[in-house]
């Protein structure tokens, strides 16, 4: 397992995690992911820790009400969330980590017609 660093685009909101240096993502074609490109990186609670920004993050729910998004107050991004899909990771935006794993599997997942 490797230590990545992820932030928004300001930089107000930073995080580490670890995974392996190889990855699997999901697309996801649902209503917010498809708009944005979204890279989902699911990573383990444990396995992520918020460094700093807790108190930049906005919380945004729609639909199901289950997953819970968070966008910075600054800049506006979404570089990580609680997705309905995996209520015990973390989905991280590959885009959005300093020196990224390698994509080794590209899911593709319609969020739009699941759940």
């Amino acid at each position: 397992m490797n230590k990545y660093i992820g932030k928004c685009h300001c930089g107000g909101v930073k995080f580490e995690f670890h995974c392996d240096d190889k990855v699997e993502i999901w697309k996801c074609n649902c209503s917010i992911c498809n708009l944005i490109d979204y890279e989902h990186l699911f990573i383990k609670h444990d396995q992520f820790q918020l460094l700093h920004g807790k108190d930049l993050l906005n919380e945004y729910k729609f639909g199901t009400m289950n997953a819970c998004h968070f966008t910075c107050k600054v800049c506006g991004i979404k570089s990580f969330y609680q997705p309905r899909s995996h209520p015990d990771s973390y989905s991280i935006n590959l885009k959005c980590v300093v020196d990224p794993p390698k994509i080794n599997n590209v899911v593709h997942f319609d969020g739009m017609n699941s759940f």
